[in-house]
């Protein structure tokens, strides 16, 4: 950041008084961890004597999070089932103080991904998830609709879940209210997303919708008709150790890769949206934002599982 102490102090303070609302598909991440002392004669696969149990907030909820590291007010908007993973999961939001509006479908399974650690490795993961019921979603949608205003930045994270199928009308509202939308994009349909201030694919996500490219020539080209066709504003894309691209109206820029040593990349999308989202939410363009969050993303890979990042980090 540039500017002196007097724009650090500054931006800490608009930071405190920004208010984020994040949109989408929350999970809780559950971890074991243990000791792999032996193969198991039932199978070929390790024995995991399990010594400690962990729980985190994954998905849209890690976004929020996130967010609230950085300083600003947060509401997480999401939908969850009425079970114990959803009480597990408010539990948590509620100690990190993450205001959170939940829609309740006792048929859903609130999304849990178990993962078990040996060796200071991952060994497996296991995925509990079903979709939403549609009538949770359209309450979701008028509570999203009346709130809206109150917030300086929205930010949809989305990961394919069902718990955005309104977005093409939230984002249209939001829009409407003069809001920066920030998208973390799922699947091939980006359509989906039209309007939206601004999206951020990592490597993988972008190539299976504008195809793979062999240049950086052919990338713009391509990435500035995807950006045009859907009317937004920027395109950010993460691209691991080639570090971040921004592509907008004045062209491409380009930041190279921060981080120092990567020890696990889980979440690592989160916050770099989440950083957006907060600068934005201060006034910030996406050109002053950018640099700011592939700094982010860069400290946040150097640890373990979904983590987040403070302004002290960030700044110090």
């Amino acid at each position: 950041m540039s500017g002196g102490k007097a724009t650090a102090t500054d931006l800490k303070a608009r930071l405190r008084n920004a208010r984020v609302l994040v949109v989408g598909d929350a999970m809780l991440d559950r971890y074991l961890f243990g000791e792999v002392e032996r193969i198991s004669p039932e199978a070929p696969v390790p024995v995991v004597r399990v010594t400690r149990e962990e729980y985190r907030l994954g998905g849209a909820a890690n976004v929020a999070l996130n967010v609230k590291a950085l300083g600003p007010a947060v509401m997480l908007m999401t939908a969850v089932g009425d079970d114990e993973p959803a009480r597990k999961l408010e539990e948590l939001l509620k100690t990190r103080a993450v205001e959170v509006t939940l829609g309740r479908d006792p048929q859903l399974f609130t999304c849990v991904k178990l993962r078990v650690i040996g060796r200071a490795q991952q060994l497996v993961r296991v995925d509990f998830e079903n979709q939403p019921d549609h009538e949770v979603l359209a309450d979701m949608l008028s509570d999203f609709a009346r709130v809206v205003a109150q917030y300086d930045a929205v930010l949809f994270s989305d990961y394919g879940k069902g718990g955005l199928t309104h977005i093409p009308r939230m984002i249209e509202l939001a829009r409407a209210a003069g809001k920066p939308v920030l998208v973390d994009p799922k699947g091939d349909d980006y359509g989906r997303y039209a309007g939206a201030t601004v999206i951020t694919p990592n490597r993988l996500e972008l190539a299976q919708v504008i195809g793979s490219w062999k240049t950086e020539a052919q990338l713009e080209e391509r990435v500035q008709r995807l950006r045009e066709s859907h009317r937004l504003d920027g395109l950010v894309v993460t691209r691991s150790e080639e570090g971040m691209s921004l592509f907008d109206d004045a062209g491409h820029l380009q930041v190279p890769a921060q981080a120092r040593e990567v020890f696990d990349v889980t979440g690592a999308g989160d916050t770099v949206i989440a950083t957006l989202a907060a600068m934005m939410a201060c006034g910030m363009g996406l050109r002053e934002a950018m640099p700011i969050a592939n700094r982010a993303g860069g400290i946040v890979v150097g640890k373990f599982g979904t983590a987040t990042v403070s302004y002290e980090e960030l700044f110090g």
